[in-house]
């Protein structure tokens, strides 16, 4: 069976891309393994390392989504910051015959700068296929919600307005829960508090991956529109009056600076089952 490597990033979800998995998998005798490298955010004055790691995570998982849903045999991983790095890393890890790498258009692409496709075929000896997706003209095959959230990600009122959303057409969610203060046990907590909003999610049939981002909601939010081509944007807070992300302004702030649709959700926190 051969081993075919898809290297992407923010292209993952791209119809041309996802058309070239199906095709080469109804060829017969294909096995996918994604490969997304890291992106450095270009918010906030401290990188979070775990924050950059689970952003690759995200693009990974939906793209394993995509492929389970379609019946094709995948795995992938995050990898090397650097696109080359990362394919010859996979390469040698699990033996690759082909190549399938998906780019934004030469005018926009920083991979296409670097003439990454001539230095795969050179430096790997691989067969690669380029498919270019140009998001700006085509968009994705589906609307991508992102949300944000931490203290009521778990709750009702969130899920139930998800679960609206999803019933309006093809969709798939991405979760940030900003981390309280970088580390120790807030970040476990929020983690907990993610991972009851995805089973939640998916025990629905809802298609959704998460991440933990960086503490300012704000930053959180800038840098996840940076990592996914977003449509939308829900936000979640605790209630007039106790929430700090609305004494900041952040719904206000979050739709002046990305000029997407910011829809608030109002929710009390509900208790985490471990």
């Amino acid at each position: 069976m051969a081993e075919i490597l898809v290297l992407a990033n923010e292209t993952i979800g791209g119809a041309k891309l996802l058309d070239a998995i199906r095709e080469r998998h109804a060829q017969g005798d294909a096995r996918f393994h994604v490969v997304v490298p890291q992106i450095r955010p270009r918010h906030g004055n401290v990188i979070y390392d775990e924050a950059v790691r689970d952003s690759a995570q995200v693009r990974v998982d939906l793209a394993l989504s995509f492929m389970h849903n379609e019946g094709i045999e995948g795995r992938g991983e995050v990898g090397d910051q650097d696109p080359l790095n990362a394919a010859k890393d996979a390469v040698a890890a699990h033996r690759i015959d082909e190549i399938i790498v998906s780019t934004l258009p030469a005018r926009t692409s920083g991979w296409m700068k670097r003439d990454l496709i001539e230095a795969l075929e050179s430096e790997t000896g691989l067969p690669v296929k380029h498919v270019v997706v140009d998001l700006e003209r085509e968009g994705l095959p589906f609307d991508v919600t992102l949300v944000v959230a931490n203290q009521t990600v778990a709750g009702g009122a969130l899920v139930s307005r998800l679960q609206a959303l999803a019933d309006e057409g093809p969709r798939r969610f991405i979760i940030v829960v900003p981390q309280d203060h970088g580390e120790g046990h807030a970040v476990k907590a929020a983690r907990e508090r993610l991972h009851q909003l995805l089973a939640s999610l998916e025990e629905d049939g809802i298609v959704a991956a998460g991440m933990i981002g960086d503490p300012d909601p704000f930053v959180a939010t800038m840098n996840a529109v940076q990592f996914f081509h977003i449509s939308e944007i829900v936000i979640s807070t605790l209630p007039r009056g106790e929430s700090k992300w609305l004494a900041a302004k952040l719904v206000e702030r979050v739709r002046d600076a990305t000029n997407k649709r910011v829809e608030h959700v109002e929710s009390k926190p509900e208790p985490v089952e471990a």
